[in-house]
């Protein structure tokens, strides 16, 4: 790749062409758990959190009627930061000169004016519509008339009982945190354990820790196992509408083989397997050109989640409010090498395998130099995504919204999608697949259009 196509892909401030590109979906902007007073004390009395979010500034706050509302950071009057605003249950109030503000933005008070002063009627700040589904606030940076809905998966037809969200962030460019999640081959090498880990209940909620469905021999193998014995994956991919269906297959023996279906949701969207029974649905939403926060929402065919398990997981690696790692280039990202010499293959621990992609991403630099690269056999569908992103920016030069869910026919119509990671018949695996499919979503109470759950949905839109 030249350095200018880099530049291109990976840019996404206002007026950058990827910028632009992103601008055409809707961005997970925060969790809802960042307005709960038990994690941040500071939400009881004020609801207000500063956001940057594709190389913008924006405050974001709930007002006392519960309706969320993001408008730009800047005071209209003088360009004061408006996240130091004083919460008043029904705006904000500019602590510069009084100016208060709504939550559509509307000017309602300018008290330093004279009494008769019609100014405020004519000041609205720029308010960003803003929804909530499966505990994440979605913001839309474009044009509000462009808005498609959200695309109709797994992840928001589930009810909250069924889905937990929760997020990170690394310091590098949004493209590189991307193509690790839809890279099968690394899985292998970076994720690599050298002795199977317990597949009891300690296993819930962590990634590559329980048994794959099916078995070899009789013989049920963990995750551990299969990524670890068989290295060399045969990846295939088919262009879907949303993005790419992804398909992994990994050879076990003749009569069988490994088989993991995931997929890629343009823009920086994948959908993968995390057991037989859960699925985790991860975006990267550029912060900037140099920072990215992965959003993940974990949604559950079978029982409800133990949010509090999987919270509390996970906390440890982060630290609040602002979700910052734990790990990272300032302590070497943990690294040990008499448990790399031992243990795992990257000596990063083996509690929290996010840290092993962190590391991934971010040793590449901010922004990854794809000039000194060369792609293998196994990027296939790394290099089938830069195409698209290539495409999707040649057709927005000319005013033509991508073929993705950007567009609200596709986003309508994108349902699920299936994933499975399994052992399968190595002639009928196929039909194996669809199979596993199937049964998951029969088990899945949420699936039966008679399900009434006593709580709130997990998509309720709040613009």
């Amino acid at each position: 790749m030249d350095a200018a196509t880099n530049e291109r892909l990976t840019r996404v401030g206002p007026g950058q062409p990827t910028g632009d590109l992103m601008r055409c979906f809707w961005q997970p902007v925060a969790l809802v758990d960042e307005f709960d007073a038990s994690l941040d004390a500071r939400m009881k009395d004020r609801p207000v959190k500063k956001v940057r979010l594709l190389g913008q500034e924006f405050v974001l706050f709930r007002d006392d009627q519960g309706q969320w509302s993001m408008l730009d950071r800047d005071c209209p009057h003088r360009g004061a930061d408006l996240s130091f605003g004083r919460y008043e249950g029904d705006g904000l109030r500019c602590p510069f000169h009084g100016w208060k503000f709504d939550v559509t933005g509307q000017c309602v008070d300018t008290p330093a004016e004279p009494e008769d002063s019609k100014l405020c009627t004519r000041i609205q700040q720029r308010r960003y519509p803003v929804q909530e589904a499966s505990g994440v606030l979605f913001a839309w940076l474009g044009q509000a008339e462009a808005a498609p809905p959200l695309p109709a998966l797994d992840c928001f037809a589930a009810p909250n009982s069924h889905t937990f969200a929760f997020k990170g962030l690394w310091h590098c460019n949004w493209l590189q945190a991307f193509e690790v999640g839809i890279d099968p081959a690394h899985t292998s090498f970076l994720h690599r354990f050298f002795a199977d880990a317990p597949v009891d209940g300690e296993a819930y909620g962590k990634q590559f820790r329980g048994a794959s469905a099916g078995d070899v021999n009789g013989e049920a193998w963990p995750m551990t196992r299969i990524m670890r014995e068989a290295c060399r994956p045969q990846i295939g991919f088919e262009a879907k509408p949303y993005g790419f269906e992804i398909t992994t297959r990994r050879h076990l023996s003749d009569a069988l083989e490994h088989v993991r279906v995931t997929h890629a949701i343009a823009p920086h969207t994948f959908v993968i397997p995390l057991s037989r029974t859960m699925t985790i649905t991860q975006m990267h939403v550029p912060v900037d050109d140099h920072n990215t926060y992965w959003v993940s929402i974990f949604t559950s065919f079978a029982e409800p989640v133990d949010k509090d398990t999987m919270r509390r997981q996970r906390l440890a690696g982060v630290t609040l409010p602002d979700y910052l790692p734990v790990q990272g280039a300032h302590n070497d990202w943990g690294y040990d090498p008499q448990e790399q010499a031992t243990q795992t293959y990257l000596g990063m621990g083996e509690e929290d395998i996010n840290v092993h992609d962190q590391w991934a991403c971010e040793s590449m630099g901010r922004i990854q130099d794809r000039t000194r690269e060369h792609l293998a056999s196994t990027d296939v569908v790394i290099a089938a995504n830069r195409r698209w992103l290539r495409t999707a920016l040649d057709g927005l030069a000319q005013g033509v919204v991508p073929e993705s869910v950007a567009r609200a026919e596709v986003a309508q119509a994108t349902t699920g999608p299936d994933t499975v990671d399994g052992i399968a018949p190595a002639d009928t695996w196929q039909q194996w697949w669809r199979e596993q499919v199937q049964a998951k979503r029969a088990q899945a109470a949420w699936q039966n259009p008679a399900y009434s759950p006593a709580h709130s949905p997990a998509h309720s839109p709040k613009a």
